[in-house]
């Protein structure tokens, strides 16, 4: 009876116990494929299933002489941060994933990077621009510039372009992403511009679609500009809103606009606007056009930079994987040795533009930033670099 008891606990323990295959690395990619963003979630996908198609086709990932295959696991956090932290320990805990690619935006990566860093496993968040991503979390990285550089970008952008000596902002006060960045646009507008200078700060909550009583305020402040931090989903009824109100003056945007389907949904009250954001399709060369080509041929549309910061996240972390030497066979331990071997990358030549992480602090990458403008046709067009 007892020799029963213990060969039933060691198969219990057995199946729980998360197993890889012995020529196969497991990446999980924690991902809104539903909820308020799911254009955002096919991008990431997308990429990744291109990314995947690419290694496998060649014959798999050299690590240390061998040939792995990937194995990409896809979680769809519903564009919810319990969902996202759900999907988080599922893949690590369950799924028993090297690494996890994702989430994108910063209302669903701050929670999942709690419990990636809790959990001891390396977590690439591409899109995520919110500093409390990546703070005090040794195991989570992140693919692009953060809203500390973003906010003074956008606010210099605006004093510069638009000789704007007052601004409004309009943003969801429930997400991470866009307060953070509401907050950092407003502290380097009125750096510039000197106190009181950014007229009306408007808020909103998540699913508002009406925003009259805001958009009143603004339209009476005097602004030269708004500067609204928000998804794609959300711009069009903000623009139009605004426009009908009689705000005819300038919208600026941040890296959220350039996701989704924003010109489909906008039309023409989005165009001549500019926003900031990671990459530019228009004019691209070299790797960056290699990719937008294969993923234009693929899919049938221009990648966005959720598209391009997943396939150089993901790039990222399997080439850090390749620099490991060898995989133990020991999850715990090769955990460990991804992070330390991504922490040591010294210049990942990425589509979006290099990365490479500092000794200490966060593991944040010193990006330069592009402005676009909507030009006539409705396509992003490159209008400048900014860099740190």
């Amino acid at each position: 009876m007892k020799r029963s008891w213990l060969i039933a606990l060691f198969l219990i323990l057995g199946m729980a116990a998360p197993a890889r295959a012995a020529d196969t690395i497991k990446l999980g990619f924690n991902i809104p494929l539903t909820g308020d963003i799911p254009d955002v979630g096919e991008s990431s996908k997308n990429a990744a299933e291109m990314l995947k198609k690419k290694i496998n086709d060649a014959g798999g990932l050299d690590v240390g002489g061998k040939k792995y295959k990937v194995e990409f696991i896809y979680e769809d956090n519903e564009s919810k941060a319990e969902s996202a932290l759900s999907a988080a320990r599922k893949l690590i805990t369950q799924d028993g994933v090297l690494g996890m690619v994702g989430p994108q935006s910063s209302k669903q990566a701050v929670p999942a990077g709690e419990a990636a860093n809790d959990l001891k496993t390396p977590m690439m968040a591409p899109w995520s621009t919110n500093p409390n991503t990546t703070k005090d979390r040794p195991y989570v990285f992140r693919g692009c510039f953060l809203d500390t550089f973003q906010g003074p970008t956008a606010a210099k952008f605006a004093t510069e372009e638009f000789k704007a000596k007052k601004a409004a902002v309009l943003y969801d006060i429930a997400s991470d992403y866009p307060k953070g960045l509401a907050e950092d646009f407003k502290a380097a507008f009125e750096k510039i511009n000197g106190p009181g200078s950014v007229v009306a700060f408007e808020t909103f909550t998540t699913k508002d679609v009406d925003f009259s009583a805001q958009l009143t305020n603004i339209a009476k402040s005097g602004a030269d500009v708004l500067f609204v931090p928000q998804y794609y989903n959300e711009v069009p009824l903000i623009v139009k809103q605004a426009k009908s109100m009689g705000f005819n003056k300038p919208v600026l945007g941040s890296d959220s606009w350039g996701s989704g389907d924003l010109m489909g949904l906008c039309g023409d009250d989005c165009k001549g606007n500019f926003f900031v954001t990671h990459y530019a399709a228009a004019g691209a060369k070299g790797k960056t056009k290699e990719f937008i080509d294969e993923y234009t041929k693929l899919y049938k549309k221009t990648p966005d930079d959720v598209a391009a910061l997943t396939w150089d996240g993901a790039n990222l972390m399997l080439s850090a994987i390749q620099s490991m030497g060898a995989l133990s066979g020991d999850m715990a331990k090769d955990r460990e040795a991804l992070t330390k071997a991504m922490a040591g990358i010294k210049k990942f030549e990425g589509i979006t533009g290099d990365m490479s992480y500092p000794a200490t602090g966060a593991h944040d990458p010193i990006k330069c930033a592009v402005i676009v403008k909507i030009d006539d046709a409705g396509k992003f067009a490159f209008y400048k670099s900014v860099c740190p």
